[in-house]
């Protein structure tokens, strides 16, 4: 993946790959041109699988971070409740 990939945001890279995917779909490229958008293509989609998959690690994180603390609170360890 080049340099530049790395600082596309998502949005920016499914963009750019949509235009790839509708400029290979129209057709009327070169064979040379059609090889070029196809790499680019698998470039963007790379990036974007990659920041997906960033996002699915960060909610499984806070999903597992708040599971975790309720289940303090069904184990009794927060003893607020008791008065006392």
């Amino acid at each position: 993946m080049a340099e530049t990939d790395t600082a596309l945001g998502y949005e920016q890279a499914r963009d750019e790959l949509i235009e790839v995917v509708r400029r290979l779909e129209a057709g009327g490229t070169t064979l040379e041109e059609s090889l070029a958008l196809w790499e680019r293509g698998e470039q963007l989609a790379t990036v974007c699988r990659d920041w997906l998959e960033g996002a699915r690690a960060r909610l499984d994180s806070a999903l597992a971070a708040r599971e975790q603390g309720e289940g303090r609170e069904e184990t009794g360890t927060d003893r607020s409740d008791l008065g006392g």
